[in-house]
């Protein structure tokens, strides 16, 4: 499927399903991260539940330490 996904167009391989699929493949999900599809902020518990689409706009904001 081909989602925006941080404002870019990309092809998802077949095996990302979900969001949790998706931080997994990225590596970063242990990670504190915010999540938001289609506008929707989505709370840590619904990373394992929320299945991914075609056309998806996804946004991930991760933090960085530092000082």
């Amino acid at each position: 499927m081909k989602v925006l996904l941080n404002g870019e167009s990309i092809q998802l391989a077949e095996e990302i399903v979900t969001v949790a699929d998706l931080l997994t493949h990225y590596e970063i999900q242990e990670k504190v991260v915010v999540v938001e599809i289609n506008g929707e902020i989505l709370t840590r518990v619904e990373h394992q539940s929320t299945r991914l689409a075609d056309k998806d706009r996804i946004e991930i904001v991760h933090f960085v330490g530092g000082g």
